[in-house]
């Protein structure tokens, strides 16, 4: 109730600054606004008395001089209060003043503010943090509300289809068999099962026991969290909090528990997380870029007014250096990892324009020229109200051969 009442106080006095010079003319004027028309008659009629000879220069000279005077008088009496518009349109415009100002604060305070959110100390939210972590979706629940969302199209073919049934039924019969797992996890995984495919990969790690590496409880953290459309469930925190405990530094562990803390109203954890990630990782890992697409919102809701955005890092050195000693296959491979890691973004985030051409470059210089030009006539779209963006996407779409 505090702040509404602060709110009200400032709200009337506000009005009433705003309303007041409308209604000055109207507070005591009407006595002075009388007696200066008063004057100004006595001066007419002095005039007249003149001209039939009832008074002499001198004397109309005098009356004339006091009456001025009094005239001067009442009109620095009322000067302060009076008002050059009529009293009907002064009293239409404060109505309208305190119409726009108190029911157009409680609008936009309406649509910008949270209106019924009692105050709340920061020891409360902590607690309140603590506990809607505390009591979030189990990872089976979380995937039961996935499944009814609708399934991404992969594009899969009936054959490959066929393969992974039959797979499927072959790793069944050799429940030891720590390959035939590990094909298993990975294409279900390709079919956007998710929640098969994190089952095969716990069991894969199961399977190999201490010998499980990082990269094995990242995969698995990925799986999970994708099985849950998003969410971060509590046995996807032990897997995240395993991987932290073996790699600190890890950027993927890092990116999806600073979503948990930004699922579960700690923007501030999250910020800290995902900083790390962005100012350390490289684009064209997947984590990097999802971090990148929300650590600003994070900084905004934690209160951190001047950070800025790091721009983007390059490959380094080894990587380079590794990149270089590649054949041409696996470098063409990696390449078209990293394009659909892009494509797969801007499709589920969106992004700049700066990245819509750099998709639409990079498929071009792959020689997907259809795929190119689906994503050329979908960036049109997107960016048509906007002419330095579209300029930039048919620049990219006339380097790829796809612009009409």
């Amino acid at each position: 109730m505090l702040f509404w009442s602060i709110s009200l106080i400032l709200a009337v006095i506000t009005t009433v600054f705003l309303a007041m010079p409308l209604w000055r003319g109207l507070w005591g004027s009407g006595e002075a606004r009388t007696n200066m028309a008063i004057y100004r008659d006595q001066l007419a009629e002095v005039a007249r008395d003149l001209e039939r000879g009832v008074l002499s220069k001198d004397e109309a000279e005098r009356t004339r001089t006091e009456i001025a005077r009094r005239l001067l008088a009442a009109d620095k009496a009322g000067h302060g209060a009076s008002t050059t518009g009529p009293e009907r349109t002064s009293r239409v415009l404060a109505v309208v003043v305190v119409l726009v100002v108190g029911l157009g604060a409680l609008a936009l305070y309406s649509s910008l503010g949270v209106p019924g959110y009692p105050d709340l100390p920061l020891a409360e939210r902590l607690a309140a943090a603590d506990e809607m972590r505390a009591n979030r979706s189990s990872q089976l629940e979380g995937e039961a509300a996935a499944a009814a969302l609708p399934k991404p199209d992969v594009g899969a073919t009936e054959d490959y289809i066929t393969m992974v049934d039959q797979l499927r039924a072959i790793v069944m019969t050799r429940p030891d068999d720590q390959q035939g797992w590990e094909l298993l996890a990975h294409h279900e995984a390709s079919l956007a099962n998710y929640a098969a495919a994190a089952r095969a990969q716990s069991h894969l790690i199961e399977l190999r026991g201490p010998a499980a590496s990082v990269e094995d409880l990242a995969n698995l953290a990925d799986m999970m969290v994708a099985a849950t459309a998003g969410e971060v469930s509590p046995e996807a925190e032990t897997v995240l909090r395993e991987i932290l405990r073996r790699d600190p530094e890890n950027l993927a562990a890092r990116y999806y528990l600073g979503l948990l803390y930004a699922q579960t109203d700690r923007p501030d954890v999250a910020f800290r997380l995902w900083r790390v990630v962005v100012e350390s990782g490289q684009n064209d890992v997947i984590h990097v870029q999802l971090a990148r697409g929300q650590i600003e919102e994070a900084a905004f809701r934690a209160g951190i007014d001047d950070y800025a955005l790091p721009s983007e890092r390059g490959p380094n050195a080894a990587q380079m250096a590794d990149a270089a000693n590649m054949s041409e296959e696996d470098r063409t491979a990696m390449i078209e990892g990293m394009v659909a890691q892009l494509s797969a973004r801007l499709a589920s985030d969106g992004g700049t324009s700066d990245e819509w051409a750099r998709l639409i470059n990079a498929y071009g210089v792959l020689g997907q020229t259809d795929r190119a030009r689906a994503i050329y006539q979908e960036a049109e779209l997107v960016f048509g109200g906007s002419a330095g963006d579209l300029a930039k996407i048919r620049e990219a779409g006339a380097a790829a051969g796809v612009a009409e």
